[in-house]
């Protein structure tokens, strides 16, 4: 586990506060824990499905990205269907392949389209353990995580296309750091599911930063620093949403103050 945490902990610019982790693994939190993990895990899935629609496949493969997410996103916001049945719509329908003159090529493709199913095998696999726990699914509110690092992405192409790389691979990265973090302190089912996530995760960290080096054609090691900082800053400042991805509770950074 060290030396697959090795590169995510020096990607990282600051590790995970100790008083997150302590109101993580408090039972009365255990909730709001798996439901956020839970829309995590389809945010995940559909930033990298808006990525290859928006720039590498045609109208009809986008069609078919579409249908793929659909019971997905009708459960989770529509409260639509029986999550049981949400493992046989796991498949994409039809080949992802780029559309004519698009830069973006292939690569892009296979990359986003392996995320996209392990983060919907991943949102199952939750929704299975919280069945396990007696914790039903309610709706619930986004965190000030990912808007914060997206509302820093440039507004022309390639480089908002890179940024949007850039700010994926943090996302993956800090889960990874998190899920690690967890898996010591909660009970052996959860936590053997934490540390089975940890390879598709640190993955998923490099394949994303690896598309934005290869895609920029050029060093990005000062963007990838600026971003870093700012994603260090949402999780070591006080934040008053507690979530997955939140920042130090921010009662507690209260009382220390």
């Amino acid at each position: 586990m060290d030396a697959l945490l090795e590169p995510i902990r020096s990607f990282l610019q600051c590790e995970t506060p100790d008083q997150w982790v302590d109101e993580a693994v408090k039972k009365e939190n255990l909730s709001v824990i798996l439901l956020d993990h839970l829309v995590c895990e389809l945010k995940a899935a559909q930033s990298a499905m808006f990525l290859i629609r928006r720039y590498a496949v045609d109208k009809e493969s986008s069609e078919a990205l579409l249908a793929w997410l659909k019971p997905f996103e009708d459960f989770t916001y529509r409260m639509q269907g029986d999550w049981r049945e949400l493992s046989k719509h796991n498949t994409l329908s039809k080949s992802m392949l780029p559309k004519s003159g698009t830069p973006y090529g292939q690569d892009l493709i296979d990359k986003m389209v392996l995320l996209i199913k392990e983060e919907l095998h991943h949102f199952f696999q939750v929704l299975e353990i919280m069945d396990e726990y007696g914790i039903p699914y309610e709706n619930i509110s986004s965190s000030r995580y990912a808007r914060g690092m997206l509302t820093h992405v440039k507004n022309h192409e390639p480089d908002a296309l890179i940024d949007k790389l850039i700010c994926g691979a943090y996302i993956e990265a800090r889960s990874c750091e998190r899920f690690a973090k967890l898996a010591p302190h909660v009970d052996k089912r959860l936590g053997d599911f934490y540390v089975s996530l940890l390879r598709s995760e640190a993955r998923h960290y490099q394949d994303y930063l690896s598309l934005a080096e290869e895609i920029a054609g050029r060093d990005i090691t000062e963007r990838i620093a600026y971003f870093g900082k700012i994603e260090a800053d949402l999780i070591s400042s006080p934040d008053e949403d507690f979530k997955f991805h939140s920042g130090v509770p921010a009662f507690i950074a209260t009382i220390k103050l």
